[in-house]
């Protein structure tokens, strides 16, 4: 620590490292940069013109006594060495997302962090997204009734990006790009154990690697949960649509259009058939307008560099850290048997 700021040195200068982890550290009080280390000259050579003080090598990182934690910002096959060579080394471990590649990888890095002390925390940023933060609030207020069914997606058209994410033995595939931070939320926001998992995978673009995953997680309670990850959908399904016993809440996009709509009354809504296509039905007929209302997504206010900020408290002794190591493993471990899902085409048992 240096004037009570904890030196990070950032290993990893590419769209994570520069775009995200660089800026939003740099504008968080009580932490800061040491420097920038990465195995590409160009992207060190961009960090120099940013302001940063650039290693020699990540070597060069660890032997910096000013340094308190080694950020990890690197391809996902590289995360496993880099972690316990850096608490080996006595520093503090933020590792990028997803952790490792499965849970067996996890569970060696975890071992490292009880032998040496040191910390090791994940990066699950999008815990705070606004969109998923508008879900929690809901399904813990129980604003529309129990729920009952929870859809979430990431759904985009440019297939996978043109680099190490198209390739397996570098941990590519959108499992492990999108699918860990979808399946992340769930999990934190639902307390309860998932009894089974189906998981179908999708190689549509036929790359090395999974472009797309379809995923039913059913939990202890009779809640379900769908979570859909796909690189070619040139037109997407709601981002979220969320079922309660007494209404429902839907987003579209990441511009959180959408809405919920509650139910008022049982009352006044006596099912008249309808002219459905070139048949009648009673059982789909729309409610009455009088028994439900339309209401607006509700505000909420979020600022990821409360990661860094929960770090630094929880170094300090202040706080518990929010990402927890086991719901790490929780999540690595269902990974794990969605992988196995697929291959068999079954529905599995989890916890």
């Amino acid at each position: 620590m240096k004037n009570d700021i904890y030196q990070v040195a950032l290993i990893g200068y590419g769209g994570i490292g520069c775009g995200h982890h660089a800026p939003k550290i740099s504008s968080t009080e009580r932490i800061d940069i040491a420097g920038v280390y990465d195995i590409d000259p160009k992207k060190n050579r961009q960090a120099s013109e940013d302001g940063y003080k650039v290693y020699e090598s990540f070597e060069a990182a660890l032997e910096d006594k000013d340094v308190d934690i080694i950020l990890i910002a690197t391809p996902n096959h590289h995360h496993k060495n880099l972690a316990i060579r850096a608490m080996e080394a006595g520093k503090n471990v933020i590792c990028e997302k997803p952790v490792m590649l499965n849970s067996e990888e996890l569970q060696q890095v975890l071992d490292v962090a009880e032998k040496t002390g040191k910390l090791f925390v994940v990066h699950q940023n999008r815990r705070w997204d606004p969109d998923f933060l508008i879900i929690k609030n809901i399904y813990e207020s129980h604003e529309i009734g129990k729920v009952f069914n929870i859809e979430t997606r990431a759904q985009g058209s440019r297939g996978i990006p043109g680099d190490w994410r198209k390739y397996a033995e570098f941990g590519g595939g959108m499992m492990l790009d999108w699918g860990v931070h979808l399946i992340d939320r769930l999990l934190w926001m639902i307390p309860e154990k998932v009894k089974k998992v189906f998981c179908e995978l999708s190689y549509i673009l036929e790359e090395d690697c999974d472009d797309g995953l379809k995923m039913k997680l059913f939990f202890e309670s009779g809640l379900t949960a769908t979570v859909e990850v796909c690189t070619t959908n040139f037109d997407t399904l709601p981002q979220w649509y969320v079922n309660g016993t007494t209404g429902a809440c839907i987003i579209n996009d990441w511009n959180l259009n959408g809405r919920i709509t509650k139910l008022l009354t049982y009352e006044g809504n006596e099912s008249k058939p309808i002219v459905a296509g070139v048949g009648l039905t009673k059982t789909m007929a729309p409610r009455d307008e009088s028994t439900v209302s339309f209401n607006k997504l509700p505000n909420v206010q979020s600022d990821v560099r409360d990661f860094y900020c929960n770090v630094i408290n929880h170094l300090d002794g202040k706080e518990d850290i929010i990402v927890k190591n086991s719901e790490v493993m929780r999540v690595m471990r269902l990974f794990d048997c969605a992988k196995k899902s697929h291959e068999l085409c079954q529905v599995l048992d989890f916890e």
